[in-house]
């Protein structure tokens, strides 16, 4: 068995157990087993890493980092929303549509050096 280059969960790169295509499909058990023990097992096609098998400990580790993120933007956004919805902010967002093309083409010109 070959070893491969990947990146853990905490980001570090690691050496990690190859399997080729055809020996995890004739030896699937195997597979199972070493991602069990190891965390994480790599299969190669042509040898090269083509697809990885993390056992449930590790998937389970890195689930909830998206559903962290996805939480953390979701927060960002309504606060966003939220300072949008200011009458200053209302005000200027009018302000900016109500400009006629010319007038914004004239401002532009005028700023060239």
């Amino acid at each position: 068995m070959t070893k491969a280059r990947l990146r853990n969960r905490r980001g570090e790169t690691v050496e990690v157990e190859t399997f080729s295509a055809t020996e995890a499909k004739n030896s699937f058990g195997e597979v199972i087993d070493q991602a069990i023990a190891k965390g994480i097992v790599a299969v190669t096609r042509r040898n090269k890493p083509r697809v990885v098998v993390l056992s449930l400990e590790e998937y389970e580790a890195l689930t909830p980092r998206l559903e962290d993120t996805l939480e953390s933007l979701r927060g960002e956004f309504d606060a966003l929303v939220e300072r949008m919805q200011t009458s200053e902010a209302k005000a200027a967002g009018r302000a900016l549509f109500a400009v006629s093309p010319r007038r914004t083409a004239n401002r532009a010109a005028a700023r060239r050096p």
